[in-house]
């Protein structure tokens, strides 16, 4: 099937400039610099936005389609070409350019008569404006349902502020403004939406550049994981602002007349012109519909960042260790002893984190990854020093806790408890095979500013 470009002649009846790459598409042919630079960013772009791994498409037949959840779409939606590793690296960029350079080079020795790339550039736009339109509408939903970034669990509340990595810092500070976090979705969502009409693009880029650009530079400051991807989303964005880019400087900087974009594609066959709306209804279907349902549904039934198994019943909250026996012999409180336990947080989940002296392992994934699966939820964990957290396995029949390390599996503890009363629990069982324990725990009726604030509003009067 053929297309042809459909020209419209200025007003003045003088013809256009020729710059087809910066925005002034026109009838006048290209020239051979502009060709080049044309093929290698196709095959560029091309192979950074089309899915052409087969890893991808291995993960897109895992997925229960009959029970599709927002983890999967979001999966798919975050697409990036790798060669090394399962990380994103700006090594794999440099493969595709390399690549790119290579094929740009077979295909001009190929094409030495074209004269123009004005349809292919054309539908490069569109293939590149509904992937970054992807990427930003799956960070947007978990944003504006404030899933990303959750409220502080209460161990976190409890952990020294110098025992949290910057970025887990970063996280919580915008975890406790979950209007805030609401706000930043709406806007990745506007610009991702804005996409999907090719007259509003260029506006799209306004909002989307500085607002990732943003989000790329906290990736930096606070050692976030997701710089390579943020800066991936930006490469997109100025690709696509770059085609109007010399037109606005024209118009906004010079203050000189500047000519409209000439270059149509023709929808006069109607297998085109009805495919392209099909394609269109079932992206908006899939990526805004359906995703943002399930998204809405999972913030109110299924948040992902904290396991969902409940805990202990009635049990959630901080408690102090009034007594700790270890081996029959009673250890009194330091807080540089490295075996005896500080406090203990149950949360409301199969969590309990443990403070005390001793050295631990911190996990320091922060790469944004939705999982259904409790045991590999670890946004709770990751990024933060000062506590051991253990899931654990309920017993109520035999009253008994089994505690299982969630960073090093080796470490275990075999537990009965007991509930004297409301506010004290009583432990004693087996750690690490061997060590005997008994343990005394009474819970602190301990408020929280942030939620005092959020009950009374944010000019009442509350008390601690």
């Amino acid at each position: 099937m053929t297309q042809t470009s459909v020209y419209q002649q200025p007003a003045s009846g003088r013809p256009a400039g020729a710059d087809a790459l910066h925005g002034t598409a026109t009838p006048g042919a290209w020239s051979a610099p502009e060709k080049l630079l044309f093929r290698v960013a196709f095959i560029y772009f091309a192979i950074q936005s089309i899915p052409l791994d087969w890893k991808y498409y291995y993960r897109v037949f895992q997925i229960n389609w009959l029970n599709l959840t927002y983890g999967d779409i979001f999966d798919l939606a975050r697409y990036q070409p790798r060669f090394f590793g399962a990380q994103d690296t700006f090594a794999n960029w440099l493969v595709v350019l390399v690549i790119a350079i290579a094929g740009a080079v077979v295909w001009g020795n190929r094409d030495k008569d074209r004269r123009d790339y004005n349809q292919l550039y054309y539908w490069l736009r569109v293939i590149v404006r509904y992937r970054l339109a992807a990427g930003l509408i799956a960070y947007g939903f978990i944003k504006f349902f404030p899933l990303q970034a959750p409220l502080p669990s209460i161990s976190n509340l409890n952990t020294a502020y110098g025992d949290f990595s910057a970025w887990k810092l970063f996280a919580m500070s915008l975890g406790v403004v979950p209007n805030y976090e609401s706000f930043l979705g709406l806007i990745e969502l506007l610009g991702g939406l804005l996409l999907l009409h090719r007259k509003t693009t260029t506006i799209a880029t306004l909002i989307i550049i500085p607002f990732t650009g943003n989000v790329f530079f906290s990736n930096l400051a606070y050692e976030g994981g997701e710089y390579v991807y943020s800066f991936y989303l930006i490469v997109l964005a100025l690709f696509l602002f770059a085609f109007d880019a010399s037109r606005l400087f024209r118009l906004l900087t010079l203050e000189k007349p500047t000519v409209p974009n000439l270059v149509k594609p023709d929808f006069r066959d109607t297998r085109l012109k009805y495919g392209r709306i099909a394609l269109k209804a079932a992206f908006i279907l899939f990526f805004v519909v359906v995703y943002g349902s399930k998204t809405y549904a999972g913030y109110h039934s299924n948040a992902y960042q904290y396991p969902s198994k409940p805990g202990l019943a009635q049990a959630a909250g901080l408690y102090n260790v009034e007594q700790f026996v270890l081996n029959g012999d009673t250890l009194a409180y330091s807080p540089l002893d490295s075996v005896r336990w500080k406090d203990v947080v149950f949360e409301k989940w199969s969590t309990i984190s443990i403070r005390s002296a001793r050295p631990l392992v911190i996990d320091s994934t922060n790469v944004e990854q939705i999982h259904f699966d409790d045991a590999r939820r670890n946004f709770e964990f990751a990024g933060s020093g000062g506590r051991n957290y253990y899931g654990y396995e309920l017993d109520e029949n035999a009253r008994t806790l089994k505690l299982t390390n969630k960073v090093n599996a080796a470490d275990q503890l075999q537990l009965h408890y007991s509930r004297p009363d409301s506010a004290t629990i009583l432990l004693s069982g087996i750690s690490n095979g061997s060590d005997s324990l008994q343990v005394v725990l009474k819970k602190i009726d301990k408020k929280y500013l942030f939620r005092e604030v959020k009950k009374v509003g944010r000019r009442g009067e509350f008390k601690l």
